[in-house]
Order: structure tokens, then sequence, then C-alpha cells
């Protein structure tokens, strides 16, 4: 079932020489998002320690939440995005890099953000 789903919803029934037609009470049904919630952010490596030149891969999931959903990544002390997409990647993170990270997940009805990593680089 899906939001174009929603509208006015009747039952009709008829006998098979259609002598005897009954139809139901119309009845309104609007589907709605599952709103969003449960945003976790997993590191890997784990715990978000690293040493300069590593890779850091960071994953966002919902535990619910209904689609279609859009991900998008914040760094403490930046206004905008660093990115969109359920991952982000730094190739080979440097010391500028650490900090608390974050991501935020939508559904177009709802948002939520995820409990902060806080990444180390050494």
């Amino acid at each position: 079932v899906g939001l174009s789903h929603s509208g006015n919803y009747s039952c009709e029934v008829r006998t098979e020489t259609a002598s005897v037609r009954k139809r139901s009470a119309l009845v309104t049904v609007t589907v709605r998002r599952i709103p969003v919630s449960g945003v976790s952010l997993a590191a890997q490596p784990p715990g978000g320690q690293l040493t300069e030149g590593d890779r850091l891969v960071l994953g966002c999931s919902v535990a619910a939440g209904t689609g279609p959903l859009s991900f998008s990544w914040h760094r403490q002390g930046s206004a905008a995005p660093l990115a969109t997409g359920p991952h982000y990647e730094l190739r080979a993170a440097q010391h500028r890099d650490g900090g608390h990270y974050h991501c935020t997940a939508t559904n177009g009805d709802t948002t939520a953000d995820s409990p902060p990593l806080w990444v180390t680089v050494l």
C-alpha cells in the first residue's frame, strides 16, 4: 500500500442477473508514511578511531520509517551537509577530519538524527 492508494472506496455486489445491486457506504482511506525513527550510525573501523591515512566508512540506517528515505551527513561546526546517501567515506583521513559526525534520515514528512559519533584521527 502506498500514498497513492489514499481515496474514497466502496463495495458493490450484484446478483448474476443484475436484478439486485447493493453498494456499501463510502469509506475514506488515508495512507500515511510511518515516521522515521531509530536512526543509527555504524563506523568501520568500529568506534571511529583511526590512524591518519586510514579509510573511514560510516553507514546510516533506520529502525522504522517508510520511504523513500534520504540521508545526509553532517559534522559538528559545518552548516552544509558533507554528503548525501546511506554511506559516507573518507578514503584517507587526516587529523582535521576528527570530530563529531551524525547522519540525518528523512522520508519527506519526518526527519530524525542519529546519535553523534566522535571520530578520532591519530
